[in-house]
Parts: C-alpha cells; sequence; structure tokens
C-alpha cells in the first residue's frame, strides 16, 4: 500500500506527508465570516478536511484540527476599505453584532452537523483573540515589518520582501506585476505601498465593533487572526493549514508574510485549497441566481432543482470528485448521485449482517482472496493519492459486487476464508463511515428525524426567519411528512 501524498499549494506537486512531530498532527482550517447562512461551497471545503481529519485518525495520526470563526475584521469586499461583514449585517437587521455572530454560528454548526461533519479539536473566535493580535502587531512594528499610520497599523511588504521575504510565492504572484494592478485602490493615501494590508484599523466613529490599543480605538485585519490563533494552538511552524482556493490570495498570502514576519520561520508544511463549485457548468453566485444553501438543497425550494436531496446525498455526490477538481452541481448529477449512495448503504446494510460460516469442505479460493484485497488496496490508494474519493468509492463499489455475491451465496464465505471475510467486512464498514463519514439516512428512525427537523423550524419561527419555515415545511413535504399542529405534543405525521 502507498503512502499517503498530498497535493501542497506552495510546491505545486504531491509531497510525501511527513508531519512534523508524529504521530502527532497539526491541522487549521480558516472557518465561516458568521454574517449569513453557510453555503453549499463553504461546505465543499469544510467537507474537504473533514474526510482528511477523519482519514489521518483512521491511519494512526492523533490529529488536533483547529478551524476559527470570523466574527469581527472580515470587511465587504475582502479589502483593508469599507465596512465590516458582521457589522454591516447587524445594522440592517438592527441587531447587536453579537447576536449576528451567535444566529449564523449556529446555523454553521447545524448545517455541518446535517452532513455529519466532525467537531474541530478548537474551535477559536477572532473577538476571543484580540490581545494576541494586537501583541503580534506590537511585534511586527518593533522589527519594522509594520507601520503606524492614522491610527491604522499596515504590514510594508516592500521591506519584507527586502529582507529575504518572498511575499505572491503560494499564489504565484509577482510582487512587481501586483504593484502595478492595485496602484489605482483606495486608501493607499494611508499606506506607503498600496499592496500593505491592515494589521489593526481605526475605528469609524459609525464603527460598532472596537477595542483599545496602543494606536487608539480600532478593530483587527482579516488576515491577522488566523496567524495568531493558527501559531497559539499548533506552534510557530506546523503541518497543514486548509481553505478554499478563494483564499489563497490575498489571505493565505498574508498569513505568511505575517507569522514569518514576527516569528522568523515558515509557519504552513503544506498548504492544502478546495475547489470551487459550479452550477450546469456556470460559477455558482448569488448574482446568477443559481446559488444554493444548503436547506434549499434539502428542500427541493430552489427554482434550478427538481426534487429534494438528502444531506448523505449531497455528501457523497461531493465525494465523488477530487477535491482539488470543479465540482459542477446539476440534478442529473445529485439524481445518480442519490442512487449510488442507496446501492453504496445497502452494501454497508447488508455486509453488516453477514457472518462467516466455516466450512471444512471449501478450499480457499485464492482468486476470490486476491479480488477483495485488491479491492481494498483500490480503496486505500485513492484515499493515499491526495485524498482522491472518487477512486476510494470506485473501489468500494467493486467490493459491493462482492458483498452481493456473498449475500446470494455465489461465493460462500468460506472461498475467503476468516481473515479475509473479516478484512472485508471491517474495511467495507471502517472507510465507508469513519472515513467518508457516510451513513444510512434515518427512514426507519422516522419520528427522531421529524423531530430533529421541528426543533430547527421552532427555532427560525421564533427568530421570525419565514423563508426558512418555509424550507423546512417544503423539507417536511419532500419527505412525506406534514407538520400537524405546533401547539399539541403530536408534532408530526407520516403521510401513508
Amino acid at each position: 500500500m502507498q503512502p499517503l501524498k498530498i497535493y501542497n499549494t506552495l510546491s505545486r506537486e504531491k509531497e510525501l506527508f511527513t508531519p512534523i512531530n508524529a504521530p502527532h498532527v497539526g491541522m487549521y482550517v480558516c472557518g465561516p465570516t458568521v454574517y449569513n447562512y453557510v453555503h453549499l461551497g463553504n461546505v465543499r471545503t469544510f467537507l474537504t478536511f473533514d474526510i482528511l481529519n477523519r482519514y489521518l485518525t483512521h491511519i494512526g495520526y492523533k490529529v488536533r484540527y483547529v478551524r476559527n470563526i470570523t466574527d469581527v475584521g472580515h470587511l465587504v469586499g475582502d479589502g483593508d476599505e469599507g465596512e465590516d461583514k458582521i457589522g454591516k449585517m447587524a445594522k440592517l437587521e438592527k441587531l447587536e453584532p453579537m447576536e449576528i455572530v451567535q444566529r449564523y454560528t449556529n446555523d454553521f454548526h447545524k448545517v455541518l452537523e446535517q452532513f455529519n461533519l466532525l467537531p474541530p479539536s478548537i474551535e477559536p473566535s477572532a473577538t476571543g483573540h484580540i490581545v494576541e493580535q494586537i501583541e503580534t502587531t506590537k511585534s511586527l512594528i518593533d522589527k519594522g515589518l509594520a507601520y503606524e499610520s492614522q491610527g491604522s497599523v499596515y504590514f510594508d511588504i516592500a521591506r519584507y520582501n527586502a529582507e529575504g521575504g518572498n511575499y505572491g510565492k503560494l499564489s504565484g504572484r509577482v510582487l512587481e506585476d501586483l504593484l502595478t494592478e492595485t496602484r489605482d485602490l483606495d486608501g493607499v493615501g494611508e499606506k506607503r505601498n498600496p499592496l500593505d494590508f491592515a494589521l489593526w484599523k481605526k475605528a469609524a466613529p459609525e464603527h460598532l465593533m472596537r477595542w483599545t490599543s496602543p494606536w487608539g480605538d480600532g478593530f483587527p485585519g482579516w488576515h491577522l487572526e488566523c496567524t495568531c490563533m493558527s501559531t497559539k494552538y499548533l506552534g510557530d511552524t506546523f503541518d497543514i493549514h486548509g481553505g478554499g482556493m478563494d483564499l489563497k490570495f490575498p489571505h493565505h498570502e498574508c498569513e505568511i508574510a505575517q507569522a514569518k514576519g514576527a516569528n522568523g520561520v515558515e509557519p504552513v508544511r503544506y498548504w492544502m485549497h478546495s475547489n470551487m463549485l459550479t452550477v450546469n457548468g456556470q460559477k455558482m453566485s448569488k448574482s446568477l441566481g443559481n446559488s444554493f444553501l444548503p436547506a434549499e438543497l434539502f428542500a427541493g425550494s430552489h427554482p434550478l432543482l427538481e426534487q429534494a436531496y438528502s444531506p448523505m446525498t449531497v455528501r457523497f455526490f461531493m465525494l465523488q470528485s477530487q477535491y482539488r477538481s470543479t465540482l459542477d452541481f446539476s440534478n442529473d448529477a445529485l439524481k445518480a448521485a442519490q442512487k449510488g449512495y442507496k446501492r453504496l448503504i445497502n452494501g454497508l446494510r447488508i455486509v453488516k449482517n453477514l457472518e462467516y460460516i466455516a466450512d471444512e469442505s471449501i478450499a480457499i479460493d485464492e482468486k476470490q482472496v486476491s479480488e477483495v484485497e485488491k479491492g481494498i488496496q483500490n480503496c486505500y490508494d485513492g484515499l493515499n493519492d491526495d485524498l482522491n474519493t472518487a477512486v476510494a468509492i470506485a473501489g468500494l463499489f467493486n467490493l459491493v459486487k462482492k458483498i452481493n455475491q456473498l449475500y446470494m451465496g455465489q461465493v460462500q464465505t468460506a472461498q475467503l476464508g476468516e481473515s479475509t471475510f473479516n478484512l472485508l467486512k471491517e474495511s467495507f464498514v471502517a472507510i465507508i463511515e469513519n472515513v467518508l463519514g457516510l451513513v444510512e439516512e434515518p427512514n426507519e428512525n422516522i419520528e427522531a428525524f421529524a423531530k430533529g427537523m421541528l426543533s430547527l423550524y421552532r427555532e427560525y419561527k421564533e427568530a421570525k426567519q419565514y423563508d426558512k419555515v418555509d424550507e423546512i415545511r417544503g423539507y417536511f413535504k419532500a419527505n412525506g411528512l406534514v407538520i400537524k399542529d405546533m401547539k399539541t405534543k403530536i408534532d408530526w405525521a407520516y403521510e401513508e
């Protein structure tokens, strides 16, 4: 079986995965900015690193998985000018910023639970690490790599590069070209260089979220939080940093510069980035009207959808493509995934109930043994080849054929021998449930499932989020359920 290789965005090639301090692995993934509902592009990114976390654990590593919550400092447009995304939403909804943060953090957790993503080891927030961000900013100023200007503090990219840094190396961009592209940016009046990015921003009088600092009242820049939190919990240099490819520049580029400037060492061994989603061949975006929320998929309520799709169907669909490839949503692809998921889960249900039957009159069939071993090896070879879940799933379907043969009596368990039979059973279950995180949908436990959905329904109704209420109703209808009287103890009914 081949060893695990990971595509490193920094080196632009697959590299043998060698942790700094095996068997311990430190992994940091950029989490959501919690100002709105989590979208499917986010889900694909977090699913990628859920699989990596699961697989590393499966093959014996002890993973410390850190995924942050951005609850301040992420400005509209991802730059250094404009409103804070959370503050803007708070003003629109006439709420405290932390109410916005709590609402959408709760929604984020619920969505990831529905998709069966494991929680991280640590989930720090930007507002919980203001002290660390101020101290890092001070350190960069002391080293001459940052400067204060009109109450804000900026990272000095030209100085960083002059002292041996290489801003642009992750994304493959050339500093001179970047300078040409950004020379007319707004806000450059405060900066020595248009590319310089904010470590700390002066808060305008109307700005809702602010803290006292040596440079006056303000708030941290978006990029700084990840540097401070990743190195605090994982060390100055750690194993893996992940995120969506949209974060490669400028966010991750800035993280490298800050961390190396502050700590004097490269912060990350392996940079990993998941690719984007498209819909019927077009980029997924709100402006094109083809952006799906998970709840819309589950309810089938989006105009581009022909039916509802369950969380496990969507999870399986996403796993059918390797994480670095573009993934295209379409009704045909989702329907095919629904069939594939059911086929795989049927195999899982069958293999769990299979028992080894010893029969001394039946000799072990080396061809059958070889086919099982090859099928299992194909699964692991796929996973070890930069987490290629598509290859792993193809291997699982080959094993389903063998499982069906055993179930139908076309192959006897004794032909495999007890050790190979147990290997088949244990490996098949472990890869599906523990690594891919696929579970059987709760059709048999419809009451518990309905009650869970009703809990969401009540919360959305109480918050007067009527668009979400309608989506939940649509989900119930699509799954043969009707909401009866919310005031009675009998909250649901199954339509025969």
